[in-house]
């Protein structure tokens, strides 16, 4: 409705009445009614057309996310150049729940936690294991996956998990399982680091290592692709160890951002509940 056009046509009938009513008095002093009234009018006028501008619904939250995406299925880039997986899938439909806005940022895995506490980010989900060292500088959420490691070598080494001293072993630079080959084989072993575990399959593709832990999805993953499982294997079965691997995949988000992770833990659980979780899971693991 336009209330100008309506108050201003209200406002000429008004002082035609208010002059009819004077017309045995003064002119002037009719037009010093008139315009007198109309100025309390026209205020009365610019108040209405305040109260009709629109309100803007307040925006959503946003929650800036960051993650390592060379580490298929959890996350990756994809033919369009947008980061895709499982964590990504997972962070999207917790913003849902919360009704905040999810943003991904791709950073170098070893630079995630260092990012995160300096306040460039809000949140990170990487498939990253809940250990007592990374608890010491962040706060992890409840949780969201249960992780374990697979050894994946040529079909026709052979290889045991017995045997694996003296071998050179790509491991990805940072994470719980280039940890867990330090401590476990010491220098029986030769540790090579990569930034990225894709890298560490292109060497141990072209015979520059022998072997390549990864997390089982992540080796999985890679022999599917082509004809890799004709040749490659993973060796004897996969490895559950909590001590190093963690408790499971949490998203970490600073110490002090206590309301963000009570956000995310209540959206977690509701997830779960609502059969959202499970759908992700059956999508990039299968049942």
């Amino acid at each position: 409705m336009n209330y100008t056009i309506k108050t201003e046509l209200s406002i000429q009938s008004s002082v035609n009445d208010f002059c009819a009513v004077a017309a045995g008095r003064k002119i002037s002093n009719c037009l010093r009614a008139a315009v007198k009234f109309g100025m309390q009018a026209l205020t009365a006028v610019f108040l209405m057309a305040q109260l009709s501008v629109p309100v803007h619904a307040a925006s959503a939250p946003v929650i800036r996310f960051a993650t390592e995406a060379t580490y298929p299925p959890f996350e990756y880039i994809d033919q369009t150049g947008q980061i895709k997986g499982f964590d990504i899938d997972i962070a999207n439909a917790l913003c849902a729940q919360i009704k905040a806005d999810c943003t991904f940022s791709n950073q170098a895995f070893s630079s995630l936690i260092p990012s995160l506490k300096l306040g460039k980010f809000d949140a990170l989900i990487s498939a990253l294991g809940v250990t007592p060292e990374r608890q010491k500088q962040v706060a992890f959420t409840h949780s969201y996956y249960e992780p374990s490691g697979s050894f994946v070598a040529k079909t026709a080494s052979h290889y045991l998990l017995t045997g694996l001293p003296g071998k050179t072993i790509g491991v990805q630079q940072g994470s719980t399982f280039e940890k867990y080959l330090q401590d476990k084989y010491g220098n029986k072993v030769t540790v090579k680091t990569y930034a990225s575990i894709q890298d560490a399959f292109l060497d141990l593709d072209s015979g520059r290592v022998d072997i390549v832990l990864a997390d089982t999805p992540i080796a999985l993953a890679w022999l599917k692709q082509g004809n890799k499982s004709k040749t490659y294997a993973i060796i004897e079965k996969p490895i559950v160890d909590h001590t190093y691997f963690g408790t499971g995949y949490g998203i970490a988000v600073n110490l002090n951002a206590t309301a963000l992770l009570d956000k995310l833990n209540k959206a977690l659980a509701e997830i779960k509940a609502n059969g959202t979780y499970d759908q992700i899971t059956k999508k990039y693991f299968g049942d």
